[in-house]
């Protein structure tokens, strides 16, 4: 086998050709300033003064050839030439320099070994088995024309002996390098793939995330964050001339670590934020790590949960007190009938007949509230929703109820369930027209949509034109069971608003001079991530 060295993950291999090149040009080099001092006549005795000149002469050009046109060679079949060629040329001076004695022979055993780094198993063994079959047969053809001692043999042998050693040497270290090369590589590939699962865990949060080193610039920030803060990028750029709010509760934290940071609003985008903070103390940098949460999202889960066990309390209430109520009820229309009430029993046993109905409306309303199911929100487009919904409301409503709908210019894109929105605007508009009728013979009622030039979000105004609410009850508007009307169960605003928050939505109350207004301010139409 011949190891590889075009592929770009080999360059270990690239650099070795790359020695090895420059060894043998160094080898060749020293050879010819050798020659060309005469200080081979000196110490080499046995040596061929011309075949060693030219062979050395031999070695240095050819070498710088196959320097200039194998520098990079790729092919393995052009890798085992090369090294083969070294090795002949090694045992051609080895032979012209007169055997052992020259001590060419310990070049050859350098050549076989950088040879069986690039050469692998047989191939490798094979160039060993050639500088060992070199060494001797060279030196036992020598014995014919010099005197040879013993010991010339014995080194002989023992050259080639190491050429083989050599290589089984060369080649165990490299087979242990390739292991723990492919060992480091799997690890390697394993922290690439952590990384990038943590990057997409990353990015793909709620939760806004941003690392500031101490100058405050921004070293990263997710997805979340930059839609959070209404940014598209703050990489390498200071937190300080994006979101001076921020840097504001970063310092009071830096201050004092115990106290909770203030929420901030996000006027891009009208979100509220509630960010935390965390010192790296480890890192060298001392960076603080920030988390960004919408408190639109932790008030929609708050309120789930409340009305969660709010359902709970009340079904169970609302089932005890609803049987003895339709007792009394019934048992208060049987007196109705009879005929031997006099007109004053028969109009105590009519109060108590209104307001077991009263009573009744209150469960059915609290019943509601209990059996509500989770909020499903939508892309919902509010312009052909409203329309729809006005003619529905048209069609079912009497003729002294009337219904006006206006619609500004703008994107009304919103997340919200479309039937609690047709819960929540049946509920305004009754209350709207009961106002009107106290007022005028016809009620009316205006749902106005707009689009809000501060914040960009979807706003609907619920008007209607009857004497308004006082100042005093208007803070308890949305309390439940509070009503200005004894007829009214004080439940509907109140639901009114809940389902509002749980679709991240915000349902308030704008005085008028001419009537009453009832604002509701829709979310962004995008999904979290």
């Amino acid at each position: 086998m011949i190891a590889e060295t075009s592929s770009p993950g080999n360059r270990p291999a690239q650099r070795l050709l790359r020695l090895y090149h420059l060894y043998r040009l160094s080898i060749g080099i020293t050879l010819v300033l050798l020659i060309s001092s005469n200080m081979d006549n000196q110490l080499l005795s046995f040596a061929d003064g011309d075949l060693l000149r030219s062979g050395s002469w031999l070695y240095l050009v050819l070498n710088i050839l196959l320097v200039v046109f194998f520098e990079n060679t790729r092919h393995p079949v052009q890798l085992f030439g090369l090294v083969l060629v070294d090795v002949l040329l090694l045992c051609g001076l080895f032979y012209a320099a007169g055997g052992v004695a020259s001590a060419i022979g310990n070049l050859l055993i350098v050549s076989v070994a950088i040879g069986n780094t690039l050469l692998r198993s047989r191939i490798g063994l094979l160039i060993a088995a050639i500088g060992a079959l070199g060494i001797v047969g060279l030196s036992f053809l020598l014995s014919f024309s010099h005197p040879t001692s013993p010991n010339d043999y014995l080194q002989a042998g023992t050259l080639g002996a190491l050429c083989f050693a050599a290589a089984l040497l060369v080649q165990a270290l490299i087979r242990r390098l390739d292991v723990s090369e492919t060992l480091a590589e799997q690890r390697a590939s394993e922290v690439v793939g952590l990384e990038t699962l943590n990057a997409l865990i990353l990015q793909r949060m709620r939760t806004g995330i941003l690392v500031l080193d101490n100058q405050r610039r921004v070293q990263l920030a997710n997805h979340s964050a930059l839609t959070l803060l209404g940014l598209g990028s703050l990489e390498n750029q200071r937190i300080d001339d994006h979101c001076p709010p921020l840097v504001e509760r970063l310092q009071l934290w830096l201050n004092n670590p115990i106290l909770r940071p203030q929420s901030l609003k996000i006027a891009s985008n009208g979100l509220e934020l509630q960010p935390s903070f965390i010192a790296l103390d480890q890192n060298p940098h001392h960076q603080t790590l920030v988390f960004l949460e919408d408190l639109a999202q932790i008030v929609q889960q708050a309120q789930q949960l409340k009305l969660v066990a709010l359902g709970r309390l009340t079904a169970s209430i609302a089932h005890e007190i609803r049987n003895p109520l339709g007792a009394i009820s019934h048992a208060a229309q049987l007196l109705l009938e009879s005929e031997e009430l006099n007109s004053a029993d028969r109009r105590l046993t009519q109060i108590v007949q209104d307001h077991s109905q009263r009573m009744n409306r209150v469960i059915e309303n609290v019943l509601q509230l209990s059996r509500r199911q989770q909020t499903v929100p939508q892309r919902l487009e509010l312009k052909p929703w409203l329309e729809r919904f006005v003619t529905e409301t048209r069609d079912s409503a009497s003729e002294r109820q009337q219904i006006h709908l206006h619609i500004g210019s703008g994107d009304f894109k919103t997340l919200m369930d479309p039937n609690q929105l047709g819960q929540i605007l049946d509920n305004l508009v009754r209350n709207a027209w009961r106002h009107s009728a106290l007022s005028h013979d016809d009620a009316q009622v205006w749902l106005e949509l707009f689009v809000d030039p501060d914040s960009q979000l979807p706003i609907l105004d619920v008007l209607d034109d009857g004497p308004g609410v006082a100042p005093d009850h208007q803070v308890h508007l949305f309390e439940p069971f509070f009503t200005t009307s004894t007829q009214g169960t004080g439940l509907g605003l109140y639901l009114s608003r809940e389902l509002c928050e749980s679709n991240q939505a915000r349902l308030d109350f704008k005085p008028r001079q001419d009537g009453g207004c009832f604002r509701i301010t829709f979310a962004h139409g995008r999904k979290q991530s």
